[in-house]
């Protein structure tokens, strides 16, 4: 598993960045550069994305092998306690980590992801995941990655091809495709209604289990994270701190100045 690394590697209060499900570490550039002064910032690459290796078998691209992952990770930081900001997919893994006794998270931020996801926004991505596309120009791949995230908001010309680069590669062929694996998307195919619904009571129990302060952000179009999740997990387990952000949905890209305040106010307060 590759990382990025940022700040004092020796300081001892350790922030980790975990990204969605078809992103990057490359995604946190912005957030980390804001906060490398007073963290050690962690970005990885999880399994099967960007410069990490891929699995042997696909049906191994889940939660708990990720959850396993991110242990040896932290081991690896040698960190006494770590900090956590998780979007979407990156969030469900702090879930499953800050549920385990004994773990280090000190704080941790869930960017618009819950234990309940709304099945309708999941057929959604997980009707891309999967496809295997391919462009003659990094142009034309800007524009597909342009169509598949506008949820994610307003973002300027640049900040698109930024979004668009961190997750696309030239093949051998030299035509552009998308840097992971698409076995990502066989366990989405292998759900069913009924293994669906002991996902989301394992979550919510593992939801149930977390102690320390958390704060959940919530992109107010959001198609994955409904409103009803949100303010439920306001009242159970940590008692999360909701913020919404205007004029996004699902997820915001904490790119933005006004974004990147809204953790460091939560991680520095």
């Amino acid at each position: 598993m590759a990382y990025k690394e940022w700040g004092d590697p020796h300081n001892p209060n350790v922030l980790l960045c975990v990204h969605g499900v078809t992103r990057v570490s490359d995604d946190f550039d912005m957030l980390a550069r804001s906060l490398a002064d007073t963290y050690r910032v962690v970005c990885p690459d999880v399994v099967g994305r960007g410069r990490s290796g891929r699995l042997a078998n696909p049906q191994h691209y889940q939660v708990p092998q990720y959850v396993s992952d991110m242990v040896t990770l932290l081991a690896r930081l040698d960190a006494e306690t770590v900090d956590w900001f998780g979007t979407s997919m990156g969030g469900l893994i702090g879930i499953g980590l800050a549920s385990l006794p004994g773990n280090p998270l000190r704080k941790v931020i869930l960017n618009d992801i819950g234990p309940a996801l709304n099945p309708e926004a999941l057929t959604r991505i997980g009707g891309y995941i999967g496809q295997e596309v391919h462009f003659a120009t990094f142009e034309e791949g800007v524009q597909y990655i342009r169509t598949i995230s506008a949820t994610f908001g307003p973002h300027t010309d640049e900040e698109w091809k930024k979004l668009a680069s961190d997750v696309l590669r030239q093949d051998k062929d030299g035509r552009w495709i998308r840097h992971y694996d698409l076995g990502l998307a066989v366990p989405f195919k292998a759900a069913t209604p009924e293994s669906t619904r002991q996902a989301e009571a394992a979550l919510w129990h593992a939801y149930d289990a977390i102690t320390c302060p958390t704060l959940l952000v919530r992109g107010e179009h959001s198609d994955l994270l409904t409103r009803e999740v949100a303010h439920a997990m306001t009242e159970r387990g940590p008692h999360a701190r909701l913020v919404e952000i205007a004029g996004v949905g699902h997820a915001p890209t904490f790119m933005h100045a006004d974004q990147i305040a809204i953790a460091q106010n939560f991680l520095l307060d």
